[in-house]
């Protein structure tokens, strides 16, 4: 699943091309969006601001009328210098020579303003780890009210304690800090958790302004490999409800 910093790569590839002008086109290509009328319902309306939370972006057109995408699983934001053939494609923003692509994905929607500030699966999200301050005191009182027995590392990547960790940097996080991913959310202090967090940070950062080949994975997907910090080899094994694969170091992670 594409993660926050996924997400801020996208907006920030998008904003160039959209942001402060009115699309030339705008297509639908799905059936169950044309019955909406996006293009109608938006045309002759500028971009004022593409913004993201978590995984979650936003396009918010003149008028209040706002683009909201979750791109869960598969989808993904292309961006293309001519008209493609699309396989899949959900929606096209055309401007120019440049051209925005949604691909598949479960969820794209056009809200108002006021619906999207309303919104309550908006609203239970925690803390963006990418805001421009982040909020480490409301991530801490967010983990804090969550079941202390499940894992720190399950904790750390439900959207509704923070925003924008997936299973990718949960991984990066837990390894950064020295903490077991496995480990018990009640046996891990606000010290670790918030070392954790700020310590992954600026990598997602880096990845969501210079792209994700700007940033390097330590235990991520290397199963089996020497671990950057000690030596000892890299394990993997499923973690919480989804059993999503987690890598860790056995050694220097406690």
């Amino acid at each position: 699943m594409p993660e926050g910093d996924t997400i801020m790569w996208a907006a920030t590839r998008m904003r160039p091309v959209l942001e402060g002008h009115v699309p030339d086109e705008i297509v639908t290509p799905q059936l169950r969006h044309r019955h909406d009328r996006w293009p109608e319902r938006l045309r002759g309306r500028a971009v004022r601001r593409i913004d993201t939370h978590g995984k979650h972006l936003f396009i918010g057109f003149e008028g209040g009328l706002v683009l909201h995408s979750h791109l869960g699983m598969v989808g993904s934001w292309s961006v293309a210098g001519e008209r493609r053939s699309w396989p899949g494609a959900w929606l096209l923003l055309h401007r120019g020579e440049r051209w925005v692509a949604e691909l598949r994905g479960p969820r794209l929607e056009l809200l108002t303003d006021g619906r999207r500030r309303f919104d309550q699966r908006l609203a239970e999200l925690g803390p963006d780890i990418l805001a421009d301050e982040l909020d480490a005191d409301r991530f801490l009182a967010r983990l804090r009210a969550d079941d202390q027995t499940r894992s720190f590392g399950e904790a750390l990547a439900d959207q509704r304690n923070l925003a924008g960790i997936g299973n990718i940097w949960k991984s990066e996080a837990c390894w950064e800090a020295g903490v077991d991913p496995f480990r018990r959310l009640g046996d891990v202090s606000n010290a670790e958790a918030t070392r954790a967090v700020e310590a992954v940070r600026p990598r997602m950062l880096r990845s969501g302004t210079k792209g994700p080949r700007s940033v390097r994975l330590n235990v991520y997907a290397k199963a089996g490999r020497a671990c950057p910090r000690c030596g000892a080899a890299v394990l993997a094994h499923g973690l919480g409800d989804e059993n999503r694969i987690t890598y860790w170091c056995p050694r220097c992670q406690r």
